[in-house]
């Protein structure tokens, strides 16, 4: 039964990751410049907070990653300088900050479709930046690995792929949710402990091991618990 069972779990491996998640913004758009006359436009009477993150005004705005959009994360936040796992409360927060100060809402009609533009930039970065998975496939595309855009990038683990198989049948015969609650607990520490692996080939800068360990997590997220 499990030698049968192994052979259906290799012929898995590109069903187990059918749905990459990934960016909608291709990394070549990372480095676009957005005229910030329009953040003069958006400023309001209110006066900002020493902590509150601070819209530049300078001629142009060119963040060089999304880690450059939040001013506690900044460029040396991006591994192996900074740690893979990140404050999400503390993002969530600058986050809310910055949209509330590049609002479209506030800038003038003439300049929408800049302020468009920015307000979706940060909202990119906090989706990618925010999601463990995302953040991963985000760190690798910034080294030349393109994981999220390989759907047949996969583990050449037939353990692996054994338990991701045995998993979904058990998902399928479920019954009910009383049931499935013990599998989502472990598929949750599954999830965290391939987060504290990356976190290790990170900062190792080891991007071999980081894509492999990236391409099991895609595994464990995909389960669809």
């Amino acid at each position: 039964m499990r030698a049968s069972l192994s052979n259906i779990a290799r012929n898995s491996a590109a069903l187990a990751l059918r749905t990459p998640l990934r960016t909608s913004t291709p990394l070549s758009t990372c480095a676009r410049t957005f005229t910030t006359t329009t953040t003069r436009a958006i400023s309001t009477t209110t006066p900002r907070r020493h902590d509150e993150p601070k819209i530049t005004s300078r001629e142009t705005l060119l963040p060089q990653t999304h880690y450059d959009f939040f001013p506690s994360f900044g460029p040396d936040a991006l591994p192996p300088k900074g740690p893979f796992t990140l404050d999400l409360s503390l993002l969530r927060r600058e986050f809310l900050q910055l949209q509330a100060k590049a609002h479209p809402d506030l800038a003038p009609q003439e300049k929408k479709r800049q302020a468009e533009a920015l307000s979706a930039r940060i909202n990119e970065a906090y989706k990618t930046l925010q999601n463990p998975l995302l953040r991963a496939q985000y760190i690798l595309e910034l080294r030349g690995i393109d994981v999220a855009g390989d759907e047949t990038a996969k583990v050449e683990d037939p353990e692996l792929l054994m338990e991701v198989l045995e998993t979904r049948e058990v998902i399928e015969e479920a019954a009910s949710e009383e049931e499935l609650q013990p599998l989502r607990e472990l598929n949750e520490r599954r999830i965290a402990g391939s987060v504290g692996v990356l976190e290790e080939a990170f900062k190792n800068d080891d991007m071999d091991a980081a894509k492999e360990e990236a391409v099991k997590l895609r595994y464990w997220i995909n389960i669809g618990i």
